[in-house]
């Protein structure tokens, strides 16, 4: 018999991190995010999954780090909104969501802007041509107290576009 293994890795914004057991034993994912690695992109919002703003990517699937155990991730790939930028065909910049978002104002606070961004580029990784119907049912458990809602639908819209035209 031998002992269990003291740690385990993940992948995060495509580096390799290796999680201390005593990690595993009782942090949040997005415990570690902020505090262990520094990603502010992911927020505490309301600690019980429903907000939104602590969303990131495990595995490509839209995910909330804030009820995620630590220990849940280990050997997956999480991408938070620092790493966007490797997910797209572009060498340098922002991601095309990410772009959008500039481009059409869609923000005022902020503070929800973590979790619109990681829902739109999971919703348009998996349908590059969502109509609006689509949009508002992907983005419909993440709150915007401060109403950019109109300017977050037409960034995710013409996130879709720059995406379509990114592959082109």
């Amino acid at each position: 018999m031998h002992a269990p293994a003291s740690h385990s890795s993940v992948v995060v914004n495509g580096q390799p991190f290796v999680l201390p057991q005593s990690t595993l034993a009782s942090a949040t994912l997005l415990h570690v995010l902020r505090n262990d690695l520094a990603l502010n992109g992911p927020k505490y919002g309301c600690g019980l999954g429903q907000c939104g703003a602590c969303t990131v990517l495990v595995d490509g699937i839209a995910a909330r780090a804030c009820v995620i155990p630590a220990q849940g991730v280990a050997g997956r790939e999480v991408t938070t909104l620092e790493g966007l930028p490797r997910r797209c065909s572009r060498t340098a910049g922002l991601h095309p969501v990410q772009q959008a978002f500039v481009d059409e104002q869609a923000a005022q606070c902020g503070y929800c802007l973590n979790g619109m961004v990681m829902m739109a580029v999971a919703l348009l990784e998996r349908n590059p041509d969502p109509d609006e119907a689509a949009v508002r049912r992907e983005l419909s458990g993440n709150l915007c107290r401060c109403g950019t809602h109109v300017e977050i639908m037409r960034a995710v819209l013409r996130a879709a576009v720059l995406m379509r035209e990114a592959q082109a």
